[in-house]
This record gives C-alpha cells, structure tokens and sequence, in this order.
C-alpha cells in the first residue's frame, strides 16, 4: 500500500500545479480552454492577494494529485463555506485512496475555519466521480444551473455598471 501525505502547496510547486490542472483538462477534454500559466498561478494563489488555496498529495513520495479551493459565503448559512474547484488524482495513482484523503482534508481545513458548506461540481458525464462523491455523503444539487459570463461577455456586464 502506498504512503500518502497531504501538505499545502507552495510557491515552489507552481510548476507542479500547472501541469496537474493541464492533466485535469485534457481528462475533463476541456484542454482547449486551459489558458492558466505559471505567472498566473503564481500571482493568485501565492501573491500579495491570494484568491484560493491549493494543497497536494504524494503517495510514496511523489505527486499524486491536488486539491485547489477557495472561500464563499452562504447567506442562508449564515456563514463562510469552502468550494473545491478542482480535484484532480493521476491516473496511475487512482484507487490508493488519494482523492478520498484530499476530499478529507478540505473538509477538515473547512470545518476548522467554522464553514457552514464544503461544495464543487461535477461533470454531468463523470459517472465514477459522481458515485465516488456520493458514497461519501455528497448530494447532487441537480436543480441548481451554474451560470458563467467570461471574456468580452464578462467586460460587456462589467461596462453596464457605468463610471465610477
């Protein structure tokens, strides 16, 4: 069995994530729209404002996957809520264990933190993800839509709110 360690990530593996979140797109074939680089992970998860937080598993000592989330705020809650953006394990290091353990540790640096939710998504076609996240207790909240306005849709909305 494979020893598996959970430690935050750092500056120095900005490397790292960068090739992992790239290995999740190609899976999620969505490569196409993976335009993140080193600068800019090195800028927002390790800068002077940093908007998420990333953490990494090794099993035997080498990268095995990653856990990048970042805080929200449920207003019906009452409290602040932690949100999984992405979660990611190789493909030679699934079934060890390794996703459940970086789904843990969110869960635990959230309840630590007093977070009233811990939420993600799931592709709707991501079947062995939705049977894993649902043995662990996860609801699927199908009657939600996530909505998303980026690019120029994203400065058009942003230009309706006129000079400031």
């Amino acid at each position: 069995m494979a020893t598996i360690t959970i430690r935050p990530a750092s500056v120095a593996d900005t490397a790292l994530l960068l090739a992992l979140i790239r290995a999740l797109a190609e899976y999620e074939k969505l490569a196409h729209e993976c335009v993140a680089s080193e600068d800019s992970l090195r800028e927002h998860l390790f800068g002077a404002r940093p908007y998420a937080e990333a953490i990494i598993a090794e099993a035997d000592g080498q990268p095995a996957g990653f856990a990048l989330f970042f805080h929200n705020y449920s207003t019906f809650v009452g409290k602040p809520g932690i949100y999984l953006e992405d979660l990611f394990v190789q493909p030679a290091r699934r079934g060890l264990g390794v996703g459940k353990r970086l789904l843990a540790e969110v869960a635990r640096i959230g309840v630590e933190r007093g977070c009233g939710r811990y939420e993600w998504t799931v592709l709707d076609w991501n079947e062995p993800a939705i049977r894993f996240y649902q043995s662990l207790g996860a609801e699927m909240k199908r009657e939600w839509i996530i909505n998303r306005v980026s690019g120029a849709a994203l400065n058009r909305l942003a230009q309706l709110a006129g000079p400031r």
